[in-house]
């Protein structure tokens, strides 16, 4: 028997004071058997980034052919394709011919470093493709805060953000390797 996924519940109220995105989303997440709390929460992390009405999370690890959040429009074209981790040049590729903007969210210390090294080289000719890494000692932090029910403050300002999460308070910088220009 295959195992089911566990569902968590979070109210994520966001301030993005670089956007001016000011809003309260209740968001269902499933996360995978074999997803680690540290990346169902880099997920949060991506959708307070992009956050919109219509942003929304995918079947993910269950998919193969879909990102792990994306946001369509009324006529089900992908305007936003978000991955997660240190895909190959293949789905580097489907993210930017697939999405008007495509973001990778790189997570891993050492591994997403020799990830980028190899393949930093092959992503001048994607105009709209956004790399972000995220550093291990964050994303340990927000892995420890997570509960099946969560209410989560998250500010955003010059690029950082803040996340107030139960009695946990934690700091995102995330890191741009690569943004359109």
């Amino acid at each position: 028997m295959a195992l089911k996924s566990t569902i968590f519940k979070a109210e994520l109220s966001i301030t993005d004071m670089d956007r001016d995105y000011y809003a309260t989303h209740q968001l269902t997440i499933a996360q995978h058997p074999s997803e680690t709390d540290e990346r169902m929460m880099i997920r949060l992390v991506a959708f307070a980034l992009y956050a919109s009405e219509s942003l929304q999370f995918t079947k993910g690890l269950s998919a193969e052919d879909e990102p792990d959040l994306w946001q369509k429009n009324l006529r089900d074209e992908v305007e936003l394709w978000i991955d997660l981790g240190q895909p190959d040049e293949k789905r580097l590729r489907k993210a930017a011919s697939r999405g008007q903007q495509a973001v990778i969210v790189s997570y891993g210390g050492g591994t997403a470093d020799v990830w980028w090294k190899k393949t930093q080289d092959k992503l001048g000719r994607f105009d709209n493709l956004t790399v972000i890494n995220l550093i291990p000692s964050e994303v340990e932090a927000l892995g420890k805060a997570v509960e099946r029910t969560m209410q989560i403050q998250c500010t955003i300002q010059q690029g950082q953000l803040w996340f107030s999460i139960g009695e946990h308070s934690i700091e995102v910088n995330p890191v741009y390797w690569l943004k359109p220009i």
